[in-house]
């Protein structure tokens, strides 16, 4: 938890600097005005948005009583409220969870996973989400994703302003360094650290649907379908903005063709590594 605080506030630090170059201690007051609005939008509306945008339909013990049951029996081991449950009309198997705390929750799957795995690699999919939810990650992760986003544009305001700078001499002519600075190197800085914070999030959800479930190698095995079916397979309607809530990133068969730097996941060989250190000491 500790690094995910010294990430997000490297952010936030960064979106203010930014702020500062464009408008000085004004612009710098303004863009934490901005940062506390924008936190306040993602944690009251982001749920919503991201459920709309994936078409989720919301199910009840009556019209899927094997998977509400699954989770019901996953809420009460975490001794977490019932999170709502949905089902995306998807058949790329995936799932996220979503909510700004585990009172206002709710886990996803694809049709698509609830058809490919067995009832304990779901089982094990799910614990992974409702890990998730323990440890606040979606919003963790919604709000580093709106900075990141935020930030890159702050860059470009930067750039089109002249960010606003002056040589030595105060003639007003903008400072190449810092344009170089505020347009390139920050939003690149603002993207690494939302991507660290999104696979430290990923590798401790891992480890709770492990000790939630007792059964590590449940995990594994789901793990290893949906990464190969991802590497084949994109989802419909997946964005860079919400690929980070997934349990595998929903374009891995792009994403692995760059450095892991910029990765919302961590791969699945340091995933399943891990696991199999975690199943050792279960045993």
């Amino acid at each position: 938890m500790t690094r995910t605080v010294v990430l997000m506030t490297a952010l936030v630090l960064i979106f203010m600097w930014l702020g500062s170059m464009i408008g000085g201690a004004e612009g710098m007051q303004t863009a934490f005005l901005i940062a506390c609005g924008m936190n306040f939008f993602s944690y009251f509306f982001s749920d919503k948005m991201v459920l709309a945008q994936y078409k989720a339909k919301e199910v009840t013990a009556s019209t899927e009583p094997e998977l509400y049951a699954i989770v019901s029996r996953l809420a009460q081991t975490a001794n977490l409220p019932m999170p709502k449950v949905y089902i995306i009309p998807e058949q790329v198997p995936n799932a996220f969870a979503t909510g700004r705390n585990p009172q206002h929750a709710a886990v996803a799957a694809t049709q698509g996973l609830l058809e490919l795995l067995t009832p304990q690699e779901i089982e094990g999919v799910l614990a992974h989400e409702m890990s998730h939810v323990r440890h606040y990650d979606i919003l963790i992760g919604s709000v580093a994703s709106m900075f990141a986003g935020a930030i890159a544009m702050l860059g470009n305001a930067a750039r089109i302003a002249g960010a606003g700078t002056t040589d030595s001499r105060g003639n007003g002519r903008s400072n190449p360094l810092f344009m170089l600075v505020g347009v390139i190197v920050m939003p690149i800085a603002a993207t690494i650290i939302q991507m660290a914070i999104s696979r430290t999030r990923e590798f401790k959800a891992d480890e709770g649907a492990a000790r939630l479930t007792l059964h590590p190698e449940w995990l594994m095995s789901a793990l290893s379908k949906l990464e190969g079916y991802a590497k084949n397979y994109q989802m419909q309607r997946a964005t860079a903005q919400t690929a980070h809530m997934f349990i595998v990133n929903p374009f891995s068969g792009f994403a692995r063709q760059f450095s892991s730097l910029f990765s919302t996941h961590p791969s699945t060989q340091a995933r399943l590594a891990r696991l199999a250190e975690i199943q050792k000491q279960l045993r």
